[in-house]
C-alpha cells in the first residue's frame, strides 16, 4: 500500500508537495481513484488468520495426540486380526480403536472451541483507529472514509480528529499529537512546519504526524506520505506478523513427559514382544504365535498410554479460559492460560494499568495553606481537606478553581452506558476541570457568566496560557494558568484572604519552596493568576494583557495509583513475583509512583532510557534483576528488557498498548495486551487480553494460572499412581506366561477393561479435578522454577499407589484364580471371575487414591472440609464408583467387557483391599509441608 519512501521530515515543504505532485487544492477525483489503484486502500494487511479447519488441525500437533492416533491405528490392526481369526466376531473387536478414537475428536474438538471463541471475542474488542478523514480535494473541503485516503491527500486537522496515515504537517496552529501507541510518551508532542535532520527518531520528528496517533490540541493541515503497511503503524505490524511463536511452557514439559513415556512403553513392549517371541521359538516358530506375541505387546502399550491425558489437559485450560474470562481477561492461547502461573516477573506500563490514566489534582496551595483533594479519575466527586477536616470553598480557592477551568480548552464527558467519565482534550485540563467541580463549579454555567472574548493561546516556549472573559459587572478580566515560576514573572500582587497584597520576594519565595515541594512529591504544578483588565482595552496581546496579574496560588496534579493495584503488588511480592515499572514519564515521578505502590525497595535501581541506549545487552543482563523501575523508556527498549531477564532464566509477562510494543510483547513468555487503549496490532500480539486495562487483573490471572497447574500435576499424579499398576500387572502376566503358559498366567486385566478405568470410571473424577478451587496460600509460594518438569516431587507417592495398587490386583486375582476357584481352575468361568475381581479392585483403588492427589501438602484427612468443596469431584467419584459396579451387573456389558456378577462376600474384601490406598497412601508416602 501506499508509501514513496523519502525521508518527508528533511525537505522542504516545497520539494514536499512536488514530490507527491499536488497542490494547495488537493488532489483531484480522478488523481484520487488512479492513486487508490496503485497504492490499494489505507488499511492494514492482517496476518493470514488460520482457518476453521486450520485451527481443528493445529489441535493434532500435540505428541499425546499423535501417540493416541497411532494407539488408534494398532487397535484398528488388532481387531481387523481378531476378525479373521474369529469370523464370527463382530463390531465389538473395533472397540478399543472407536473409544480412543472418541476421545481423541472430543480433545481436539475442546481445543478448537476455546481458541475459535477467544479470537472471536479479540475481533469484539477490535475499534478502527479512524473511520473517517477530513481532506481537501478538487478545492473543497470533504469528509470521506479513512481507508479512502491516499498518499498526497491534504488532510484537516483539528482537536479530537484520529490521524488516518502518515502525513507531513504544511500548517500548524498550536497543534499538539499523543503519539503514545508509537513511542510509549503520553506527553502530547508540539508539532511544527519547520524541517528536521535527516537522522532524527520518530519522537523528535516534529513536522509529522504518525497513523494511529490523535490530535489532543489546536488544528493544522499536513499531506499523507504514506498509507497502509508502508506506515509506521504498519512496518511494525508487518514485523509482529512474521515472528515465530514459541511454544509454552507447559507444552514443552507435556513434549517432555510424553517422549520419555513413549520410550519406556516402547522399551517394555519390545522387551514383551521379545520373550513371548522367543518362547514361540523355542516351541516350532509358529507364525500364528508371533502375531500373538506381536498383538500382545501391542495392547500392551494401549493400556500404557495416558489416553485421558490430552483431554484432562485441554478441559483444564479451557475451563481456566473461562475463570478467565470472568475476571477481565481473554486468552487468546489456550496453553498460554497455565504459562501465567510460572511467570516471575511482570513487566508493566505505569499510565493506566498501575495508574487510574487519569490525572487528578491532588494538593492545593491558595492563601499560604495545603488542601488536600480527595477522589481519583475524571469523576467530578470528592472533598476538600485541611488536615483532618473537610472544608467549603471559600472566596480563594473558588476563585482558583474558576481560573483552572475556564482558562481550559478541555471538556469532561460522562458515558451513561459505562458509569464513567472521559476527557476531550489535554488530560492536565481535564484535571483542572475536575477539582473545579468538584467544588461545584459547573463549567457550562460559568462560561454563560465569564463568555470568553480572547485568548493567548499556550506555546511550549511561553509555558502560559491566558484567557480573556467578559464579568457580570460588564468588565473584563483575564485568567492566566502556567509553570509556577514563569506566571509568579508576571504578577506584582498576591490575593490573601481575598485581598490583593503586594507580591514580595520573601512571598515569592515561599511559593517557589512550595512549588518544589510539590515537585518533588512528583506531581504537575501549574501556578494560577488573574488581572481585572481596565476599561476600552481592545487587544488582547501579551504586553496587554499578561503584565501586573495577582498570583491566586498552585494546583498539583499527577496520574494516581489503582488502588487495586498497591494490593496487588503486595500479592506478587508474597508470590515470589517481581514487578518491573517500566515508564515513558520522568525519572522522578516514576520513582515517586513506585515507592507509593510499593515497587521501589530499598537497594533497587532505576534506569532511564538514555542509559539503556548506551548498555550494552550483556551490561543490561549483569543488573537486570536490581532494576525495578525504567523511566523515559521507549517502547524499543521494552525488547531489550525482555531479552536480558528472559537470559537470566525468568519467565516474563510484558504488557503493552501502543503497535510499539508489539515486539516485546510477542517476545515475553506472556505478552499482555490492553482491551482499552491496546491497538489491534498489540492484541494480536499477545497472549491475553485485559478487558479493563488493570494490573490487579494480571494477578488474578496469575493466581488461575497456578491452579490451572496445580490441577493438570494433580491428574498427572493420578495417571502415573494408577497407569503404571496396570503396566506392570499386564507385563508380569505376559512375560510369565510366555514362560509357563497362558493358562498358568492368563492376563488379569483384558485392554478393554483398561480402558474403560482409564476413560470412564477415572475420567469423571479426572475432569472434576480441573474444577478444583486454589489451593490455601497459592500465591503465597515461589514461582516454580521454569525447568522443573511436570512430575516434580511426586515419584515417592506415584511409586507407592502404583506398587500397592499392582499387589491389591494381584492378590484378588490369585485369590479368584487359584486359591478359591469358583468354577475350576484354568476354566473361561473362573478366569472371568477372577478378572472381574481385579478389575473391580483396580477401579475402586484408583476411586479412592485420587482423593489423596488432590494436594501437594495435605492428605484427605488434613483437608477436612475443604475436602468437599468441590462437589463435582464429589458427586463424580460416587458416580465412578456406581459405574464400575453396574457393569458388572449389566448383561450387555458383561459380554463385552467378559464381566461376571460379584457376590457381596467378594465385593466386601475386594473393596476392603482397595481401600489400602485411601488408607495407607496418604499418611506413609505424601510430601507435607
Amino acid at each position: 500500500m501506499g508509501g514513496l519512501g523519502n525521508l518527508w521530515y528533511a525537505m522542504e515543504m516545497d520539494e514536499v508537495l512536488r514530490k507527491l505532485k499536488v497542490g494547495i487544492n488537493g488532489l483531484t477525483k480522478k488523481e484520487v481513484e488512479r492513486r487508490l489503484q496503485k497504492y490499494g486502500y489505507n488499511e492494514l494487511k492482517e496476518k493470514k488468520r488460520r482457518t476453521a479447519l486450520h485451527m481443528f488441525l493445529d489441535q493434532f500437533k500435540d505428541i499425546f495426540m499423535l501417540l493416541l492416533i497411532v494407539a488408534t491405528i494398532f487397535s484398528v490392526v488388532i481387531g481387523y486380526y481378531e476378525t479373521l481369526m474369529e469370523p464370527t466376531k463382530g463390531i465389538e473387536t473395533y472397540t478399543d480403536a472407536i473409544t480412543i478414537g472418541v476421545i481423541v475428536i472430543l480433545c481436539a474438538l475442546a481445543g478448537f472451541v476455546q481458541e475459535y471463541k477467544a479470537e472471536k471475542a479479540v475481533e469484539a474488542l477490535k475499534k478502527l483507529a479512524a473511520p473517517e478523514a477530513r481532506a481537501i480535494r478538487d478545492g473543497r473541503e470533504v469528509t470521506i472514509p479513512a481507508r479512502e485516503v491516499v498518499p498526497g491527500d491534504i488532510l484537516i486537522l483539528e482537536t479530537g480528529d484520529h490521524v488516518p496515515a502518515d502525513a507531513r504537517i504544511i500548517e500548524a496552529v498550536e497543534l499538539k499529537t499523543n503519539e503514545a501507541v508509537l513511542t510509549g510518551e503520553s506527553t502530547p508532542i508540539k508539532k511544527e512546519v519547520t524541517v528536521v535532520k535527516e537522522d532524527a527518531p520518530i519522537s523528535e520528528r516534529k513536522n509529522m504526524v504518525y497513523s494511529g496517533t490523535h490530535i489532543v490540541y489546536g488544528r493544522g493541515k499536513a499531506v499523507v506520505v504514506a498509507t497502509g503497511m508502508n506506515t509506521e503503524f504498519g512496518k511494525i505490524a508487518e514485523m509482529v506478523q512474521t515472528a515465530e511463536e514459541e511454544r509454552t511452557p507447559l507444552q514443552r514439559k507435556l513434549d517432555r513427559f510424553a517422549s520419555k513415556l513413549a520410550k519406556l512403553v516402547v522399551g517394555v513392549c519390545v522387551l514383551i514382544f521379545a520373550l513371548e517371541a522367543f518362547e514361540v521359538a523355542m516351541y516350532g516358530w509358529k507364525v500364528e504365535g508371533f502375531i500373538q506375541a506381536f498383538m500382545s505387546s501391542i495392547a500392551l502399550a494401549i493400556s500404557a498410554v495416558p489416553e485421558g491425558l490430552p483431554a484432562i489437559v485441554t478441559i483444564t485450560l479451557a475451563l481456566g479460559a473461562r475463570e478467565f474470562a470472568k475476571r477481565n481477561a481473554i486468552v487468546r492461547r489456550l496453553a498460554s492460560a497455565e504459562t501465567l502461573g510460572a511467570v516471575t516477573v511482570i513487566c508493566s506500563d505505569k499510565t493506566g494499568t498501575l495508574t487510574k490514566g487519569e490525572m487528578t489534582v491532588r494538593k492545593i496551595y491558595v492563601n499560604d495553606k495545603v488542601i488536600e483533594v480527595t477522589g481519583v479519575g475524571y469523576e467530578p466527586k470528592g472533598k476538600f481537606i485541611i488536615g483532618n477536616d473537610a472544608i467549603k470553598p471559600e472566596e480563594d480557592l473558588s476563585l482558583l478553581l474558576r481560573i483552572g477551568a475556564l482558562c481550559n480548552n478541555a471538556r469532561i464527558e460522562r458515558n451513561d452506558q459505562s458509569n464513567t467519565w472521559r476527557v476531550v482534550g489535554d488530560p492536565t485540563e481535564g484535571a483542572l476541570l475536575v477539582s473545579a467541580a468538584k467544588a461545584g463549579i459547573k463549567l457550562e454555567e460559568f462560561e454563560k457568566l465569564y463568555p470568553r472574548i480572547g485568548e493567548v493561546v499556550f506555546t511550549s516556549e511561553r509555558k502560559r496560557m491566558t484567557t480573556i472573559h467578559t464579568a457580570q459587572e460588564g468588565t473584563k478580566v483575564a485568567y492566566m494558568k502556567g509553570a509556577p515560576e514563569v506566571v509568579l514573572e508576571r504578577c506584582n500582587r498576591v490575593l490573601v484572604n481575598g485581598k490583593e497584597v503586594k507580591l514580595t520576594e520573601k512571598t515569592k519565595r515561599k511559593i517557589l519552596e512550595m512549588n518544589d515541594k510539590f515537585a518533588n512529591e512528583a506531581l504537575r504544578v501549574l501556578g494560577m493568576a488573574y488581572k481585572t483588565l481596565p476599561e476600552g482595552i481592545r487587544e488582547f496581546n501579551e504586553k496587554t494583557i499578561e503584565e501586573d496579574l495577582v498570583f491566586v496560588g498552585l494546583q498539583g496534579m499527577i496520574d494516581p495509583p489503582r488502588e487495586e493495584a498497591i494490593e496487588a503488588i503486595k500479592t506478587c511480592q508474597e508470590a515470589g513475583i517481581k514487578t518491573v515499572m517500566i515508564t515513558g514519564d520522568h525519572k522522578l515521578t516514576a520513582v515517586a509512583i513506585a515507592k507509593e505502590i510499593g515497587i521501589m525497595q530499598k537497594g533497587n535501581i532505576v534506569l532511564t532510557g538514555g542509559q539503556l541506549d548506551k548498555m550494552a545487552q550483556e551490561e543490561l543482563e549483569k543488573i537486570v534483576e536490581n532494576v525495578t523501575v525504567y523511566a523515559r523508556v521507549s517502547p524499543e527498549h521494552k525488547l531489550k528488557i525482555v531479552n536480558a531477564l528472559k537470559a537470566k532464566g525468568h519467565i516474563v509477562a510484558m504488557t503493552g498498548d501502543g503497535v510499539n510494543d508489539a515486539p516485546a510483547v510477542k517476545t515475553a513468555d506472556i505478552g499482555v495486551a490492553m482491551g482499552i487503549t491496546g491497538t489491534d496490532v498489540t492484541k494480536e500480539a499477545s497472549d491475553l487480553v485485559l478487558t479493563d486495562d488493570n494490573f490487579a487483573t494480571i494477578v488474578k490471572a496469575v493466581e488461575q494460572g497456578r491452579t490451572i497447574y496445580d490441577n493438570i500435576r494433580k491428574y498427572a499424579r493420578f495417571l502415573l499412581a494408577c497407569n503404571f499398576d496396570e503396566l506392570l500387572v499386564i507385563g508380569t502376566f505376559a512375560i510369565l506366561g510366555g514362560i509357563f503358559g497362558e493358562e498358568m498366567f492368563p492376563l488379569p486385566l483384558l485392554p478393554a477393561m483398561i480402558l474403560w478405568i482409564n476413560l470412564v470410571t477415572d475420567g469423571a473424577p479426572a475432569v472434576a479435578l480441573a474444577l478444583d478451587p486454589p489451593e490455601k496460600g497459592v500465591m503465597k509460594r515461589k514461582p516454580r522454577k521454569p525447568e522443573e518438569g511436570i512430575l516434580h516431587g511426586m515419584l515417592a507417592f506415584v511409586i507407592a499407589s502404583f506398587l500397592l495398587q499392582s499387589a491389591g490386583t494381584f492378590l484378588v486375582f490369585a485369590l479368584e484364580y487359584y486359591v478359591w476357584p469358583a468354577h475350576g481352575f484354568g476354566t473361561n468361568a473362573t478366569l472371568n471371575e477372577a478378572r472381574t475381581a481385579a478389575f473391580v479392585q483396580a477401579a475402586m483403588f484408583e476411586l479412592f487414591v485420587v482423593w489423596n492427589c488432590r494436594s501437594e501438602t495435605r492428605s484427605i484427612w488434613r483437608m477436612r472440609k475443604d475436602a468437599f468443596k468441590n462437589k463435582y469431584f464429589v458427586i463424580s467419584d460416587i458416580i465412578g464408583i456406581l459405574l464400575t459396579l453396574a457393569i458388572c451387573y449389566i448383561p450387555v456389558t458383561q459380554q463385552m467387557f467378559h464381566l461376571v456378577p460379584l457376590t457381596q462376600t467378594d465385593l466386601l474384601y475386594i473393596i476392603g483391599v482397595s481401600s489400602w490406598g485411601f488408607l495407607v497412601i496418604p499418611e506413609l508416602f505424601m510430601k507435607n509441608q
